[in-house]
């Protein structure tokens, strides 16, 4: 009962954020991760709606399946013919039923005859093969295509809730398995369709009785594949779910392997991905269980069936007259009939598993996206930079309030300034200016305009970040810096490496800015990570500037270096700046000093030092520990 208490809890946390994993602040800003809802788990809630909202996305290749479809149709038709040309062949060259000797060239013709007709079938099922394995990729490539489109549209707080290697676990095995459903499951099911209706009429046509004898265990064999089908959807769903989580906590524990490390967490890492991973094998094993053992108790049952069907056939040829060849080709057809019933038993636990793996992916696609914007909603341009917030709002959790009516403008060219503990509000204020969240009480405004009536798009390409936690895309540097504006020529990118006093160790690097980065810049240190992501910001020609920690992975030494170029990236920007180091909000034009969501103190530097206040201490209690 404690490990699966112990197995719940770590799946629970898996579902949720890697950066509330790791109790930082991530994009959400602090208590942002972890208060909103994550995406729904676990069984299909309805199979049958999930299995048609799949089957969509074959629709437009609907011309190319019919031919597939009608290849499947001349395939079965080639083997059952091929299959039934046994009895003539055998009752007329081989044993003549008028007692004469077989005929060799007969023969040699009969089986020529035969072996065209296979050789149709196969011909047919080559082709029915490369035509599905095109739709399949083609559907697929849809799939991926509006499961990352949707994810474009999806707001901050969406990634705030749900673990990065859950996500991508549905890009890849839950797509994959999907892919094994629509390239090879739907065809053998309607293959073994019609090969069932086609070998129970060949077997009518041979002998009634004997069919009627083959079809006495038929009932036992569908009654079994259902019940053991309906235990495989709950452990096939479980085994994704799972598989999600295990996936979760290594893309974590990946990234984080120096923080393992230097706290010696190696142990526990081990433990706990030792309990996400046996709860993985325990779900597999049922799962793969459950989807295997329908294989041999079927192969049984009709192994059982072929035996009494051999048995009664034998007493037909003694006692009635029934010809050998009948029986031969009667005992190839009860095998035959057994087979698809055996394939489509095995084809259950794909299907299953390819719905469990749909439902997580259109759990993502039926995500809220970000609101549409207004009908209202405006494009600025030029937007000037008057920011004004007048008594906002707002928790992540609207039972948590997180900001208290706070009050603040910035004229255009003004730096503000937010300092204070950890967790009082001061990444949120600069999160809802980009409207990641929308606030529940008061207004923000820039230029007079409520933001709410400004076009997200237009909103944010005025705004420019460097945050505390640096990302670089795998490409040059230049394309790195050049991500900040597109349009940007090669000499405006090494002008805005330069203001950000990123050009000289850019030029020390083995191609310059030609050097191509991979790995979030893991050939970089962190301070050189920051500096080009400064360097990013400063070639957008944004009237507003959001500096988080901008330089809080930056050295003494080289923050020095950069405070001229930062101060020629701020001219003529209005700039907030959240800084833990005081000395470099010196000379902001106000400085608010945020305590539990509220601005208890606001001035410029002298006058809060002269205060004697909150912020006194916090700068005298810097200047100490320096």
């Amino acid at each position: 009962m404690e490990e699966q208490k112990k197995i719940e809890s770590l799946k629970r946390r898996y579902g949720r954020s890697a950066s509330a994993q790791k109790g930082g602040r991530g994009p959400g800003g602090p208590g942002g991760p972890g208060h909103g809802r994550p995406m729904k788990k676990g069984t299909p809630k309805n199979a049958n709606a999930t299995a048609r909202r799949l089957l969509s996305y074959l629709r437009e290749y609907r011309p190319q399946m019919a031919i597939a479809f009608v290849c499947v149709v001349i395939g079965t038709l080639s083997n059952l013919g091929g299959s039934y040309m046994l009895r003539p062949i055998m009752n007329q060259f081989i044993a003549p039923l008028d007692g004469s000797r077989g005929d060799v060239a007969g023969l040699a013709k009969g089986l020529a005859v035969m072996a065209a007709v296979f050789l149709v079938g196969v011909a047919a099922n080559y082709a029915q093969s490369r035509i599905m394995i095109s739709v399949a990729q083609n559907a697929l490539e849809k799939i991926r295509d509006d499961l990352f489109k949707k994810m474009q549209t999806l707001p901050i707080r969406f990634y705030d809730t749900n673990n990065t290697g859950d996500l991508m676990s549905r890009f890849s095995n839950d797509v994959d398995t999907i892919g094994q459903m629509l390239s090879n499951t739907l065809i053998q099911l309607f293959s073994g369709a019609l090969s069932i209706v086609g070998t129970l009429f060949l077997m009518i046509y041979t002998n009634i009785w004997l069919t009627l004898v083959t079809l006495v265990l038929i009932p036992l064999m569908i009654k079994a594949a259902g019940m053991i089908g309906a235990r495989s959807q709950k452990y096939f769903s479980a085994q994704q779910s799972s598989l999600g989580a295990v996936n979760g906590y290594i893309e974590e524990t990946i990234s984080g392997q120096k923080v393992v490390k230097v706290f010696c967490h190696e142990d526990e890492a081990e433990e706990e991905f030792g309990i996400l991973n046996d709860d993985l094998k325990n779900n597999m094993i049922k799962a793969q269980f459950f989807g295997g053992v329908m294989m041999p108790i079927m192969f049984n049952l009709s192994q059982l069936n072929y035996i009494l069907t051999a048995c009664i056939g034998a007493l037909l040829c003694v006692i009635k007259g029934f010809d050998v060849g009948g029986l031969t080709v009667f005992l190839n057809f009860s095998r035959q009939f057994s087979r698809p019933i055996n394939e489509i038993s095995m084809q259950i636990s794909n299907v299953f598993s390819a719905l469990a793996g749909a439902e997580r992916v259109f759990a993502i696609m039926d995500e809220s996206p970000e609101p549409a914007d207004g009908e209202d909603a405006k494009v600025m341009d030029p937007m000037n930079g008057f920011v004004e917030l007048k008594n906002v709002t707002f928790g992540y959790n609207p039972d948590k309030v997180i900001l208290k009516d706070i009050s603040l403008y910035a004229k255009p060219g003004q730096k503000i300034a937010f300092v204070g503990s950890t967790g009082a509000g001061k990444t949120t204020i600069t999160n809802l200016l980009n409207r990641f969240y929308d606030i529940q009480g008061g207004e923000i405004n820039i230029d007079g305009v409520n933001i709410r009536n400004i076009k997200r798009e237009n909103l944010r390409e005025n705004i420019a970040m460097v945050l505390q936690d640096t990302h670089l895309f795998t490409g040059t540097v230049m394309e790195n810096i050049r991500y900040g504006r597109l349009d940007a020529t090669d000499e405006e990118v090494i002008e805005a490496a330069k203001t950000a006093s990123a050009y000289s160790f850019i030029m020390r690097l083995h191609d310059g800015f030609q050097t191509v980065l991979e790995g979030d810049g893991a050939n970089l240190s962190q301070g050189q990570r920051q500096l080009l992501n400064i360097a990013r910001a400063a070639i957008s020609k944004a009237p507003i500037l959001i500096l988080d920690e901008a330089t809080s992975s930056v050295d003494t030494r080289t923050e020095k270096h950069i405070e001229r170029g930062m101060d020629r990236l701020m001219a003529n920007r209005t700039t907030f700046v959240i800084a833990h180091r005081l000395s470099t909000v010196r000379n902001a034009n106000a400085i608010m000093v945020l305590e539990n969501g509220e601005i208890i103190e606001r001035g410029d530097h002298e006058e809060l030092l002269t205060h004697k206040g909150r912020y006194y201490q916090l700068y005298t209690g810097a200047a100490e520990l320096d």
